[in-house]
């Protein structure tokens, strides 16, 4: 395998880590169940490429409204 061949595949999983984290944190702030949230955590940990895809397709979309609170909301 070439040099330059290696460093594509290594920035392609350095982009699929990335991906999986920020999967892993949208649901975690999903409305979604304590249970459910582990599955998909769990799933996208173990299967990093099929459980983003499958997240991406099904997983849990609805979000937690942003703090409104006066602390939150200095600026």
């Amino acid at each position: 395998m070439s040099e330059i061949t290696t460093y594509r595949l290594i920035g392609l999983a350095g982009l699929i880590v990335l991906l999986d984290l920020w999967a892993i944190v949208s649901v975690f702030r999903s409305d979604a169940t304590v249970g459910v949230k582990s599955f998909w955590a769990i799933l996208i940990s173990l299967l990093p490429l099929l459980g983003l895809v499958a997240w991406g397709l099904a997983g849990p979309r609805g979000m937690k409204p942003a703090p409104s609170s006066a602390e939150h909301s200095r600026g």
